[in-house]
Order: structure tokens, then sequence, then C-alpha cells
């Protein structure tokens, strides 16, 4: 009997993986026949302490037996210090928090709060942007999903992706002139506009739009956009947040506060958690209109402490800075593979988020079948295949992986260019 035989298929294309997953530790999972998989995914870009963290495991026996779920209008203690810890990472106005369980969750609630406090409906989002599957977040997500559902919510409006590799517009030396087109974009957002806009919700790093990392100076850009038109600026630091890029957020580099940030993946680890962090003035603005975003879920109890246990092995361990190391090693690993590989054509990102893009002709069946060569000699890898853009490995190894893994996966990577069979 197929092992999906009741199962619904949900990724759009394909089947599910041929493998079934009967454990997991550290940066590898383990088939129920026996193969070991490097996860060069951290499961779904979430895994950041790698699986089966043994602090988190113990974090989770110890508050499932004390205290795991509560009525949604109720508090408990590690819901009151794990927000008092996680807007401590953040910089000021961002001191007010509520925890929900994913990022189109997260960014759910965030487009609501912006709409109820802006007065105003349109939101703006990149043109190659993932924030979810849930109506708010589907409709600002334009990089999949969006044939054969019916309307998207109304107001809702792309902006071109600053893509260093494939530029769209460049300046006199052929390089991407990014100001020009973040003009060019607004002209566009304004002439479709009707006067009601509300927010613009952005990745510094769009992932699944093929790890484009913004160009130093474009989010400060992008804010003034957004604050001359009344509209708030929300930042979806799902994958990024959290030392993934090597900083505690992403949009450190460019010192750059956004009006509401939303977190998930990294904060849980793996479980289900994230927040949506904001100001007190957006906060007491969204509460005297009546602000609702009232879920099962909210501020649950076991999540929260798990969340405590992540904020205190980062900092302990010092992960942000282990992860520059780590992404350093990962990325001269990859550079070294290109002279060999004339089908790789860039290497990109930012800590242990890394891109690898394929570039040759038939780059689309040659990305899947390296996949498959890949998982055949024990690294489990993910390629986002843009149509017309070839595929873009989304490399994504936990925070805890050691330099021997990460070269052994650079490695077994080498092996499944040269073998791969498109």
């Amino acid at each position: 009997m197929p092992h999906d035989q009741h199962l619904i298929r949900y990724s759009g294309r394909g089947d599910f993986s041929p493998d079934v997953i009967e454990r997991a530790s550290g940066s590898a999972v383990f088939t129920t026949d026996g193969r070991e998989l490097l996860d060069f995914t951290s499961g779904q870009m979430s895994a950041i302490l790698g699986h089966s963290h043994p602090e988190i495991v113990a974090t989770v026996r110890d508050q499932v037996a004390r205290l795991d779920h509560l009525h949604s209008g109720m508090l408990s203690p590690p819901v009151l210090e794990l927000a008092e810890r996680l807007t401590a990472t953040l910089p000021e106005p961002l001191d007010k928090v509520v925890f929900l369980t994913t990022g189109a969750e997260a960014n759910e609630a965030a487009l609501r709060m912006a709409k109820l406090v802006t007065g105003g409906h349109e939101v703006v989002s990149f043109a190659r942007s993932w924030h979810g599957m849930t109506q708010a977040a589907a409709s600002a997500t334009y990089v999949a999903g969006r044939t054969g559902y019916g309307p998207a919510a109304p107001g809702n409006v792309a902006l071109p992706v600053p893509d260093r590799f494939r530029p769209g517009i460049v300046d006199a030396d052929g390089e991407l002139d990014w100001r020009r087109q973040l003009d060019l974009g607004f002209d566009l957002v304004d002439a479709q506009s009707v006067g009601s806009p509300a927010a613009c919700l952005v990745e510094p790093i769009l992932s699944s739009g093929g790890v484009v990392d913004l160009p130093p100076g474009y989010l400060a850009a992008l804010r003034d956009k957004c604050h001359e038109r009344g509209m708030l600026l929300v930042l979806d630091e799902a994958q990024t947040g959290l030392c993934r890029t090597g900083d505690w957020y992403a949009f450190e580099r460019d010192g750059v506060v956004p009006d509401i940030v939303t977190l998930s993946k990294t904060l849980g680890a793996g479980l289900p958690l994230a927040a949506v962090v904001t100001s007190a003035e957006i906060e007491a603005r969204a509460h005297e209109r009546g602000f609702l975003f009232f879920t099962t879920h909210a501020n649950d109890p076991l999540p929260a402490a798990v969340g405590l246990t992540v904020l205190d092995v980062l900092a302990r361990d010092r992960l942000d800075v282990r992860t520059r190391e780590l992404g350093e090693r990962l990325r001269s690993g990859l550079l070294e593979l290109a002279p060999r590989h004339p089908a790789i054509g860039d290497v990109r990102g930012r800590g242990l988020l890394v891109g690898l893009e394929l570039v040759a002709s038939g780059a689309d069946d040659l990305g899947m079948a390296v996949t498959r060569r890949c998982a055949e000699l024990g690294l489990h890898m993910n390629i986002v295949q843009l149509p017309g853009l070839g595929g873009t490995f989304r490399i994504a190894p936990p925070l805890t992986a050691t330099d021997e893994e990460i070269d052994r996966g650079v490695a077994i990577l080498d092996k499944a260019l040269e073998t791969a069979d498109p």
C-alpha cells in the first residue's frame, strides 16, 4: 500500500518525498529503512537548534506536565516571561507582542492590525513573495498559489523584486539600479491605489522567491516610501529572525526599525510558535479601535516555554556569531564548486540562509535531478523553481551544525552535481 494512500497532497507539485522519516537528531533525519540524511533545510526552515535538542525536549516534558493550554484570555508565567525576553532582543519601540502558531497566522494578524490602525486596506508586497496560505497572507503572496482560487483580497499590489543577479532595471554599468526600480514600482502602486494604503509586507531576504537579499539601503528607502504614504512597514522575519542570518534580526544590518515585525519558524525551533511585535503606540491605537484576533492557541503556555529555551540557547551559545562563521564556511565551500560546475550561476545569502542558483539550459530538470541525487547520497535539499528562472537551492542547515557536517553537505552536493542524470 502506498504510504500516502490516505493523505491529501498539498505541495502544489509532485508527491511526497519517497522516504518516511522515523526519527531525527541534531542535523540529521533517519528513515524507516535506516538511512541517514543530513537536513540542510532545518525541517521546514525552522529547526534552528537541530532536531530533538535535549533542552527543548526537557522543556516540553516539564511544561506539558505542568501547564500546556489555556483559554485564550488567560495568561501564564511562560507567556509573560517570553514577552519580556523577546522584546528585549528587539530595538525600541518594538515592545508589545502576541504569540500565535504559524507565520501565516502572524502575518494575518499583522495585516489586520495595520488595516485597523491606518484605516486603509491596500497592501504592497514583492512579486516573488511568500507570506502564507490564509486569506490576507495568501493575497500578499505572489510566488505561487494564485491560480484557480478565485479573487484575492482587494487592494493587493506587487512590487518588483530588487534581484541583483537578475536585475530588471540597470544603471550605466549594467548593475541593478534599485533606486530607480523602487521609484517606478511605487509609481505603479500609486497609480493603482484608491487612496487607502495600509501596509507594505516584505521579507528582508526573499526565501521562497529565490534567496534574494535586499540591497543595502533598500530597506530604509522602502520605509520612507511607506511612511510618506501613511503605510506601516511590516517585516516578515519568519525565516531570517533569531540569528539565522548572523544577526539576531536581518533588518539590523540596515539600521531600520519596522512598524511591525512577524516571527515564526525559528522562534519555536520547529514547534508551532509565532509572534507579532509592534510598538506601544500602534498597539494602543489598535486596542482603542477594538482589535480582534482571538484564536484557539493565542498565548499558549507550552510553546511559550519552548520559545524561552530557544532564546536561552541562542544567547548562551552565541549562535549569531557561530552562524556567521558557519555561513562563511558554507559559502566558501559552495563558491569552490562553481569552477567545476558551469551550471552554478550564483551563490548568495547571509549567514545560514544561502542560495545557489543553477543557470544551465534545462536548469529546472537539472535541479530536480540534483535534489534526488542528493537524497540518494544522504543529503536533504530544497530547490525553489521559479518559472523562467531555472532553480535555486535554498540551503539552511541548523545553526548547531558542525564544521564537518557543513563540509560533508557541500561534498555530497558536489558529487550530486557531477553524477545527477536529468
